[in-house]
């Protein structure tokens, strides 16, 4: 069996190689996967390429490189899907440990202040981690990745629109966005790599852009990781896009508007994310850069 694994660090990677007594199995390539030469075709990428948001760092488009090289017909991608969501959040300790902390520092009044602490604290997105209880509605669905399928061109701007119903009352304080990825086995060969698999204990019912999910179906059926607020924190976090003022929402109030997320041309690396929304007959625009 021929196994792609993606490795960032050359050297540590050989030493773990020796240590185990593995270096008559396991051969390290040095360089990036666009820019080495494997003779044969193989069964196996394994790579770690998720980043903040998912797509932050823009690594996925390497996997896509190696799978259109390499894998042979039925191969296995691992991790093999992918799913970017987002919800509104209410975050008020945050809020007051960034914001209200001005208003009184020590007797001091130093509220002049709080515009520029407004923007340093809030004007780029934010990876912390937050609880299910932050958490307004159901989550939306910003984009849904085959690994056997996608293209590189489709991770060059990503859009969609929303519309959720807030479940209380309470201040709007931004978007979070995490992810989840499934690591799945394919059951028979498609005609070519570029056709999905079928897959052994999926659902083949895979979110769709768009769309919101209540409940994560049949989880058993599959390995997940999840990086969602209710899941045990991961070093992925969640990631903020928080608003300079809070909006008030009531208990069933839309919130509706559109998020597009494009690479900085800037640093293919960087992420540009323009995000629209409205609630209560205001209208608001929020652009950030992912840096």
């Amino acid at each position: 069996m021929q196994v792609i694994l993606q490795c960032r660090y050359f050297v540590p990677a050989n030493e773990v190689v020796k240590a185990n007594n593995l270096t008559d199995k396991v051969i390290v390539l040095h360089g990036r996967v666009e820019d080495v030469e494997i003779d044969e075709e193989v069964d196996v990428i394994i790579s770690e390429w998720m980043g903040y948001m998912l797509l932050y760092e823009s690594m996925l488009g390497s996997v896509i490189t190696a799978r259109d090289r390499w894998l042979k017909r039925g191969g296995l991608i691992l991790p093999s899907y992918a799913t970017l969501y987002m919800a509104p959040v209410t975050h008020p300790d945050r809020y007051s440990e960034s914001i209200d902390f001005w208003r009184n520092v020590y007797g001091i009044d130093m509220s002049a202040m709080m515009p520029l602490a407004k923007q340093c604290a809030f004007e780029e997105p934010s990876v912390e981690t937050i609880t299910g209880e932050n958490v307004l509605t159901w989550p939306h669905v910003v984009k849904h990745v085959d690994c056997y399928t996608i293209q590189i061109h489709e991770l060059e701007s990503i859009a969609t629109t929303f519309k959720f119903k807030s479940m209380m009352r309470a201040p709007l304080h931004g978007f979070a966005f995490w992810f989840d990825v499934e690591f799945s086995t394919p059951a028979i060969s498609p005609a070519n790599n570029h056709i999905p698999p079928v897959v052994v204990g999926s659902s083949n019912n895979h979110p769709m852009d768009g769309c919101q999910k209540k409940k994560r179906a049949n989880p058993n059926e599959a390995l997940v990781l999840s990086t969602a607020p209710e899941d045990p924190p991961t070093h992925w976090q969640q990631t903020m896009i928080y608003f300079y003022d809070p909006i008030e929402v009531e208990q069933d109030q839309l919130i509706e508007g559109s998020v597009v997320l494009s690479q900085s041309k800037e640093n293919a690396r960087f992420m540009n994310i323009h995000l629209e929304y409205a609630s209560g007959g205001r209208s608001f625009v929020k652009e950030s850069v992912m840096r």
